[in-house]
């Protein structure tokens, strides 16, 4: 196959996923299958909450994949044996110590709330990270959406040339998707923040009116069996060309070339694929871009907690300080919900690895901007971090918080093309502390 050949491919391919992003249509064949469509709603039972007054307009969601620390970041217990040699230090929220490895974070801490009582039963990587982005319980038979894909359920897309969800450096498969939702609710993946997005502009030589002679070709081809099958969704998979195109010469797109960014702002948020991603999430939610998760992977410190957790906390720590300085001073942080979550702590007692193991009983999470209530704790774990003894926190109670905190209706009943109810946060009830 010839290089031009290659390109075309490409852009075939960016064509097709930006419809799917964008348009929510897929490959003509799968209409014919019967995917499910919209959701179905009804109103649920009324759980006594008044509606959020003036909610966030755009979450960050920050993933630390693979278990974070609770003891070496945000609930450190000096002088208990459990904790090893990581000291705690003051914040700027009166009473509140975080640990030595996140000293950036300790002088936002002012706008931050931790929910230090975090617990839960799923206790496997995969299980856990399913559950923390869902509220539910992983099952083979459905996949459930993502806050972001509710947040555009309910909400919707407030800038129609880019995707309504992003989800940065999070690796090829993406968990808290569209779910039984429709494809348009599904986030836009990106492996590398600094690559832009791939395969979106024109190929070098072609011109505009070659291009709009192949895309008036292949209608002409695909006319028959337009016809044949005058479906709602084969009309949408028709259009989908007209809307790629003029989404490919959209300005908006500017928005994933971090070059544009001067050297100070860029180094500010570190050389890490996770720093970076953070400054790709304010320049998207800057741009009215609903949701964009950044993950940050690597917290599964079974050996060497003391080696790893230091070096996973510095990437963290560069790029949510850089981030909330960022979106606080261009005035977005009020708008801006922004969220740290991981799906669960490890144990306070320190292994024969000089490690920590998986420990889904006690751990913590943090909010931040959005109308959080800043320099607040919500909950406690007993002196060594091994139980939660204050306000225990299950993860559709956060989810729920999130949810509310974004202006989404948490009684309202969604059902899945199999007839089965659904709320954005299952059961989980918001803790209104925590809301300022």
């Amino acid at each position: 196959m010839s290089s031009l050949f290659k390109q075309d491919a490409h852009r075939r391919q960016f064509l097709a996923t930006a419809a799917k992003t964008l348009l929510g249509v897929g490959a003509a064949p799968a209409f014919l299958q019967g995917l499910p469509g919209s959701a179905q709603a009804a109103l649920g039972p009324n759980l006594g909450i008044p509606n959020r007054s003036n909610p966030a307009k755009s979450v960050i969601y920050l993933y630390m994949s693979g278990g974070m620390t609770h003891m070496d970041t945000f609930d450190p217990k000096p002088g208990h044996e459990n904790q090893g040699p990581v000291r705690a230090i003051n914040t700027s929220a009166d009473g509140v110590q975080i640990s030595e490895y996140l000293p950036r974070l300790a002088g936002h801490m002012d706008k931050a709330a931790l929910v230090r009582s975090m617990t839960s039963t799923a206790g496997a990587h995969a299980q856990g990270n399913y559950y923390m982005h869902t509220s539910y319980e992983m099952r083979s038979t459905i996949r459930h959406p993502g806050i972001g894909a509710w947040l555009l359920k309910y909400r919707g897309r407030l800038n129609v040339n880019l995707p309504g969800s992003v989800c940065i450096a999070g690796g090829s498969r993406v968990i808290g998707g569209a779910g039984f939702f429709e494809s348009a609710f599904e986030p836009l993946a990106i492996g590398d923040p600094e690559s832009g997005l791939r395969n979106s502009q024109m190929a070098p030589g072609l011109t505009a009116d070659q291009f709009e002679s192949r895309l008036a070709l292949a209608s002409e081809l695909d006319q028959t069996f337009r016809q044949r099958y005058d479906l709602k969704r084969v009309r949408a998979y028709s259009s989908m060309y007209d809307d790629a195109v003029r989404i490919m010469n959209s300005s908006d797109l500017e928005v994933f070339k971090l070059a544009q960014e001067n050297e100070d702002t860029r180094a500010s948020y570190g050389d890490s694929a996770f720093g970076q991603g953070c400054l790709l999430a304010r320049r998207l939610v800057e741009r009215d871009v609903r949701a964009v998760e950044v993950t940050l992977g690597g917290w599964d410190t079974h050996n060497n907690n003391f080696l790893s957790a230091p070096e996973k906390a510095e990437i963290l720590d560069q790029g949510i300080s850089a981030l909330l300085t960022d979106l606080e001073r261009r005035g977005m942080l009020e708008q801006t919900l922004v969220v740290l979550a991981t799906e669960f702590g490890r144990t306070p007692k320190i292994n024969q690895n000089e490690g920590r193991d998986h420990y889904p009983k006690a751990f913590s999470c943090l909010m931040a901007g959005g109308g959080v209530k800043g320099g607040y704790v919500h909950g406690k774990t007993s002196a060594g971090g091994e139980v939660v003894e204050e306000n225990p926190v299950k993860i559709p109670d956060f989810n729920a918080t999130v949810a509310y905190a974004l202006g989404l209706p948490l009684d309202q009943v969604l059902y899945s093309p199999s007839k089965r109810p659904f709320t954005v946060a299952s059961k989980g009830k918001p803790i209104l502390e925590v809301l300022a």
